[in-house]
């Protein structure tokens, strides 16, 4: 019965984007509302992370650190970028090409870090 209830209530609200004017542009915005809740989410947690691991980065030395930073970067921009990359051909192949490598040194800092 519960989901009978659930199936009910999607299909309700379907309906109301579907066939209310301006339904389409309603829920466009709450999906934007959505996303930017989720990213303040991710940054709040990322700015968590940096303070509760900020004498273990200070400690990698400057060179690993910027390593890892701008790996960081790269795989935001990839991620950000990833509807224009994936248009293309050359555009998918450098975006594997960018996330491979953001994660191959991310994960070459992470480890010669733990080797100490």
């Amino acid at each position: 019965m519960t989901n009978l209830r659930n199936a009910a209530i999607v299909l309700a609200i379907a309906a109301l984007v579907a066939f209310l004017p301006g339904g389409g542009t309603g829920a466009g915005v709450l999906i934007t509302a959505v996303s930017l809740a989720f990213l303040a989410a991710l940054g709040w947690i990322a700015s968590l992370m940096y303070r509760e691991h900020r004498s273990s980065l200070y400690s990698l030395g400057d060179g690993r650190r910027t390593a890892l930073y701008v790996a960081f970067g790269v795989l935001a921009l990839t991620l950000t970028a990833t509807a224009q990359l994936w248009s293309t051909g050359l555009g998918s192949v450098a975006w594997l090409v960018l996330i491979g490598a953001g994660i191959y040194v991310s994960c070459a800092v992470l480890l010669a870090a733990r080797r100490y």
